[in-house]
């Protein structure tokens, strides 16, 4: 074999490596995308984050539909992102999720884990940890309930769960023992006893939740089943 023949041969072998380089690169990239008809976790906390900014006023259905693109549209020209409706690596990081995709609307995620924290903070502060813990509970708990959704975001967002949502109390800032708190609830403690309703007997105003059974009193809050 002549010595051109051998540099062709060679030359072929490096650009045919290098092409499989950029399309194993190209399907990892896809992986990553998030677009009209995407669904499921990721979805849901995509939802979740833009409707706690202003932008999305539909519901957290984990289904990356046209409300949901037209959303994306409008964060990304706010921010300065380029316009396509697709949320791929540098929408997610503008959004504050992890590229690789951890951030989730499930109980593990790290963006549930920031949102169970906002929450614990919002209707528990000023609260013993341990009736911390078991707010944090009592939404993991309705997680894996079948009268509820089945991802923390979906179960904090639903419209009157949580009276934090309405009064401002949900936008302050997070109290550290509130993420503290929210791991350990993420980590299985649950002070409640199993309990999927929670309130303050001194401002209640529903008779509909004194009718709950009692499981257990923590600090200014009954925890119920």
């Amino acid at each position: 074999m002549s010595p051109e023949r051998k540099k062709l041969i060679l030359a072929l072998a490096v650009i045919f490596a290098v092409n499989i380089f950029i399309i194993a690169l190209a399907q990892r990239a896809s992986a990553e995308l998030y677009k009209k008809g995407s669904g499921g976790s990721v979805v849901s906390e995509i939802q979740t984050r833009l409707k706690n900014w202003g932008y999305y006023n539909g519901d957290v259905d984990g289904v990356y539909g046209s409300q949901t693109e037209k959303a994306v549209r409008w964060f990304q020209q706010k921010n300065g992102l380029n316009v396509d409706g697709q949320v791929g690596d540098q929408t997610l990081a503008a959004l504050g999720m992890s590229v690789s995709g951890e951030s989730s609307g499930g109980s593990g995620g790290s963006g549930s884990l920031d949102l169970l924290a906002r929450l614990i903070s919002a209707e528990a502060r000023g609260e013993p940890y341990e009736g911390q813990v078991a707010v944090g509970a009592v939404v993991l708990n309705r997680v894996g309930h079948p009268s509820f959704p089945n991802s923390v975001a979906e179960v904090i967002y639903q419209p009157g769960a949580f009276s934090c949502l309405d009064d401002g109390q949900f936008d302050e800032p997070v109290a550290e023992s509130a993420y503290r708190a929210a791991q350990d609830a993420v980590n299985g403690w649950d002070p409640s006893y199993g309990a999927i309703y929670y309130f303050n007997p001194s401002t209640a105003t529903s008779k509909w939740i004194w009718s709950r059974p009692l499981i257990v009193n923590i600090g200014k809050h009954r925890f119920c089943s």
